[in-house]
């Protein structure tokens, strides 16, 4: 049996088709991904071959390390070798002539201590470091309503969300309702030609669509953070949200998540997370990953985050693919969702679906927490609009009511729910999925 398929049979043919996908697509771009397996061969973590993330205050001993003396001069005068990430925080290439990452950090690591310099990781919308989400897109009738459904009212009226995601499809606001007025990048996914349908097509505009069901208000933007096969490097995705500080978000909302070297934090994202502090009031909502896993995913583990994991199709029990453990801040639906979608026909990558063709007509069903995290989301934004809190605020209040009523062995949970603007109107909470007889959850946050 050859090592690769050792692997195979440990992670399962269908993450090793998500992951040789994610690396083909960073490949196409000229970038060189590699692949680190843990010791009992199951996958640890995905990384930019030949760049590592280094703390300002360790960059010279790094070097020190890594190369000979007479060879560091030459090196300090190559601009191209060392960039900035952040205030903080380089981005170190490497030569050939150095260590592989995974080499170097283990000698770095044995002189410096682990986490001062670590892989320039791969951040994924994906599950189990590949494919779309949780699931591949499946077919819903034409002209279906979104699920949950879209709230009447305000709700998220003066809220701006910034979502790091794929970007948005093209008159996607205007073939959706609820999508009216939401911004963004274009994604680069687009269908165009025989309107084939690309992996992680139309993520973006399919999150921005659940957020914007439960805040119908809300103004947001879709970055198109995630061009590579939903995914993004740390070294990529933080310079972004630093250049977002600066047009008045109220919350920052990321689909994606990693395994990282040995579980530590993101270097780059944590000195992200320090700068954002100055920015009274502001929230971070962070999904959870799809892998099933208790270990740690980042950035959701930062404790200054929202971290966000899936409840199955009944809404009373954790969805199989959702992470989960004491990081993951709330659980809310994820499983079986609908909303906005490209049209045009989807061929499936992953097995066991693999090569099936699925036929499109702008919406979908889809599942992932990268879905459930946007009903947070909403939430937080349609209490912001009608407490007056920010966003700290109101993400603290709902965490404490979805405490309250947390379900035994899965933890605290949020359901969607529309609140009535009108004089003396309350809320209605969605009980769980569509049946004869299913009435509203009598729990509902209040008006205050």
């Amino acid at each position: 049996m050859t090592k690769a398929d050792s692997w195979k049979n440990v992670l399962g043919a269908s993450v090793v088709d998500q992951v040789r996908y994610i690396v083909r697509a960073f490949s196409r771009e000229g970038i060189k991904i590699g692949v680190a397996r843990a010791p009992d061969d199951e996958l640890d973590y995905l990384y930019a071959k030949r760049q590592l993330l280094v703390r300002d205050e360790y960059l010279d001993r790094v070097r020190q390390i890594l190369q000979p003396p007479e060879e560091l001069d030459e090196e300090r005068d190559d601009p191209a070798r060392v960039q900035r990430v952040i205030a903080g925080v380089v981005l170190l290439t490497l030569t050939e002539q150095h260590p592989t990452v995974p080499e170097a950090l283990t000698v770095i690591d044995a002189e410096l201590g682990a986490g001062n310099a670590t892989p320039n990781h791969v951040l994924t919308a994906a599950g189990n470091a590949g494919g779309c989400a949780a699931t591949e897109p499946q077919e819903v009738p034409d002209e279906i309503e979104p699920y949950p459904s879209a709230c009447p009212g305000n709700g998220g009226a003066g809220v701006l969300i910034y979502m790091a995601d794929t970007g948005l499809l093209a008159n996607a606001a205007s073939g959706h309702p609820w999508l009216a007025g939401v911004e963004g990048d274009p994604d680069p996914n687009q269908p165009t030609g025989a309107l084939q349908i690309a992996p992680y097509a139309g993520h973006g505009t399919f999150v921005a669509g659940v957020a914007r069901c439960v805040a119908p208000a809300a103004d947001i933007i879709v970055t198109n953070a995630f061009a590579i096969a939903g995914s993004t490097l740390e070294s990529d995705l933080v310079p972004r949200l630093v250049g977002a500080l600066g047009l008045g978000v109220d919350i920052f909302h990321l689909t994606i998540a990693a395994q990282t070297r040995h579980g530590l934090p993101l270097i780059a994202f944590k000195k992200w997370l320090r700068l954002l502090r100055q920015y009274k009031g502001v929230v971070c909502v962070v999904a959870a990953g799809n892998s099933d896993s208790r270990q740690p995913y980042w950035p959701a583990a930062f404790s200054e985050v929202v971290s966000v994991g899936a409840l199955a199709g009944d809404w009373r029990s954790r969805a199989s693919f959702s992470n989960y453990g004491g990081w993951v801040d709330v659980y809310a639906p994820g499983r079986d969702l609908v909303n906005a979608y490209a049209t045009g026909t989807y061929k499936c990558h992953v097995r066991p679906y693999k090569g099936e063709e699925r036929e499109f007509y702008g919406m979908c069903q889809w599942s992932g927490t990268s879905f459930s995290t946007p009903v947070v989301t909403g939430l937080i934004a349609a209490r912001m609009s009608r407490t007056g809190e920010n966003g700290q605020e109101a993400a603290a209040a709902l965490l404490a009511e979805a405490r309250s009523h947390a379900i035994p062995g899965v933890g605290p949970i949020l359901l969607p729910c529309c609140h009535d603007d009108r004089p003396g109107g309350g809320c209605s909470c969605y009980s769980g999925p569509r049946r004869p007889g299913c009435e509203p959850r009598p729990h509902c946050p209040g008006p205050g």
